[in-house]
């Protein structure tokens, strides 16, 4: 058992969870509901807002349609877990101490890192000061207001995965008196299979959207986006969906990370340099048999609980088991009528299944809220969270 002594006194074990997204919340549920009759585990949620932000809906709320407000506080009651609101502004991994809002610190036995990642505006020149984003639903709502003053106008979408899609067609949806581009470097819906993948080009075709592929923006000004080769398009919103990057912070405590700034994991979820650090969903490289894991609600939320599962394990001297997981859909919103839903192998390769319409739609709200009862049965019965596809072959990772 990790838990200190001292003068013969067992001291409590601090688990520390940076980030309440779909795996930050699912980790502090599932270990809390593990653990709370246990005086000898404390385990502390931190994040920047009481406010949890619901990012399969996000471009629901940028089009101004009212939406539960969840609070992470009720989400967490009857757990155990405590709540501390406020943003992580340093990591120290030596010491084992969480800066928050660089006046409070807070000492750690173990860390999950699930703060996850937000779009890229960095990368590319004028995105930062003149588009929009969907990074939290404060940011959808100030987009909300903006397109309905609009009146009329252009509306860019940058970035053609499911985020843009889904974002394009909401807003034609809700505001056909604007015009809406999506611009992309691939063609909509690139990984589906022919029939799905032509279902959700002839949607977006139906509500008017505009779509540009194999184009690459260069930079943002205001009232235009500048492409690769010289053109220009005018703009009179832009929304940015492409691309996403991590917090710095990871890289600064002196955590391996990849190329991207994620922390690298080993079979279990543990940091390859820290192993009393746990990385979960977008913030974590996490390797599988078909390659680096990407980030989705379906892969985030059982990364928090496995992280979770095997501190109870090492709590309990046992080691952690590796962690597999296998992607088994690809759900995308056309609007609030039509969807596309794309079945997968476990690497998310495309099957021939794929449902359409109606079916979708249900299909789809029904995934979207699924979190909601999951969370609910954890904290009657915490075993409860713990399946999922394992994939199989395709997550094997085979030693060289």
């Amino acid at each position: 058992m990790s838990a200190q002594h001292e003068a013969g006194v067992a001291t409590t074990h601090r688990v520390v969870i940076l980030g309440a997204g779909y795996a930050g919340l699912s980790a502090a549920i599932q270990l809390a509901c593990r653990v709370k009759r246990s005086e000898k585990v404390q385990v502390t949620l931190v994040n920047a807002q009481e406010r949890f932000t619901e990012r399969l809906r996000l471009h629901m709320t940028a089009t101004g349609q009212r939406l539960a407000e969840l609070s992470i506080p009720e989400l967490l009651e009857g757990t155990g877990a405590r709540f501390e609101r406020g943003w992580v502004t340093a990591v120290d991994a030596d010491a084992k101490t969480v800066r928050i809002d660089d006046e409070r610190v807070l000492p750690y036995d173990t860390l999950v890192y699930a703060l996850g990642g937000v779009a890229d505006t960095a990368a590319v020149p004028g995105v930062e000061d003149h588009a929009y984003t969907l990074n939290t639903a404060q940011d959808a709502e100030v987009l909300a207001g903006r397109l309905s003053r609009l009146g009329g106008g252009t509306v860019v979408v940058v970035g053609s995965g499911l985020t843009g899609v889904e974002s394009a067609a909401e807003i034609a949806e809700r505001h056909p008196e604007l015009n809406v581009v999506l611009l992309g470097r691939s063609e909509p819906g690139a990984a589906m299979n022919p029939k799905a993948r032509a279902y959700l080009r002839s949607a977006l075709d139906r509500l008017g959207v505009q779509v540009r592929s194999g184009v690459a923006v260069v930079k943002v000004l205001p009232g235009t986006v500048e492409l690769a080769g010289g053109e220009s398009v005018a703009a009179d919103v832009v929304l940015w969906t492409c691309g996403t990057r991590v917090s710095p912070l990871a890289a600064a405590a002196g955590l391996t990370v990849d190329e991207h700034g994620r922390v690298v994991t080993d079979a279990t979820l543990r940091s390859v340099s820290h192993p009393e650090v746990y990385a979960v969903g977008d913030a974590a490289a996490i390797r599988q048999g078909y390659g680096v894991m990407h980030g989705t609600c379906q892969g985030g939320m059982p990364t928090g609980v496995h992280a979770a599962v095997s501190i109870v394990r090492e709590l309990k001297g046992k080691r952690p088991k590796p962690f597999r997981f296998g992607y088994y859909h690809t759900p995308v919103s056309l609007g609030r009528n039509d969807a596309v839903v794309q079945f997968t192998h476990p690497d998310d390769s495309p099957r021939r299944l794929h449902l359409t319409g109606r079916v979708a739609v249900r299909y789809k709200e029904t995934v979207t809220a699924s979190p909601w009862p999951t969370w609910g049965r954890m904290k009657k019965m915490p075993a409860s969270g713990a399946f999922w596809p394992r994939g199989g072959r395709f997550t094997r990772v085979r030693e060289a």
